[in-house]
């Protein structure tokens, strides 16, 4: 699966109040300034720090919340709904005629343990979000999974800047039920690995890994080996 929209619908003008709030704060320039054109920025809501101005995303670290997302009752509300581990939780801002160039976030798909969600709080007919060459029509107040190992670019050609709730989770039973639900092929990714060595390669990074889905996915890794 390399995308999907939920069916949750999130009330655009609650999101868009506590976005003000954010909005009175500074937000920092990404750090990939290679990586765009234009202006790329972004606040925390959740980070390594506990600080707004922290805004890595490095997997395996401990977050916590910042003092920001108390004052945010309805990110609060949002971000509780995930029944599930989060790591960075993000407001990310892309200026109108900015860029950002094709990528890929390793690690970034539901098959790796982790899964990163999309809400979109203010966007226009001008921005363009493609993904595997696939454009996913993002809108105000949706819920989007996307897989961010694969290539994808975003472009803000419009009037207003565009700005997203960024999620990222840390896949668990809960979420294997959410997936399930929505037509995730559980078998079709235990197939993909079959090579012995690419098993003890993945066991070996999932050992880093210090949550339940991960020892997981270990557990059933080693039964494959046997």
């Amino acid at each position: 699966m390399e995308t999907y929209k939920f069916t949750s619908v999130f009330d655009v003008q609650k999101l868009r109040h506590d976005l003000g709030i954010c909005q009175g704060n500074s937000w920092r320039s990404h750090f990939n300034a290679s990586d765009y054109s234009g202006t790329w920025s972004s606040f925390s809501l959740r980070s390594i720090s506990g600080l707004e101005n922290d805004i890595l995303a490095t997997a395996n670290a401990p977050y916590k919340d910042t003092p920001t997302l108390e004052k945010c009752t309805y990110f609060k509300e949002i971000v509780d709904s995930f029944k599930c581990e989060k790591e960075a939780i993000r407001l990310l801002s892309l200026a109108p005629n900015s860029y950002i160039k094709e990528h890929t976030d390793p690690d970034g798909g539901y098959q790796d343990g982790f899964f990163r969600i999309h809400i979109p709080i203010m966007t226009n007919p001008k921005v363009e979000f493609k993904l595997n060459g696939k454009l996913l029509p993002m809108q105000a107040g949706e819920c989007w999974y996307a897989n961010f190992s694969l290539p994808h670019f975003v472009s803000n050609f419009g009037e207003e800047e565009r700005v997203h709730l960024v999620i990222d989770c840390i896949r668990n039973e809960w979420s294997d039920a959410l997936f399930g639900d929505i037509g995730y092929d559980f078998d079709k990714e235990k197939a993909v690995v079959k090579d012995p060595k690419i098993t003890r390669l993945i066991i070996q990074e999932l050992t880093n890994q210090n949550s339940e889905a991960a020892q997981k996915l270990i557990a059933e890794l080693m039964l494959e080996l046997t």
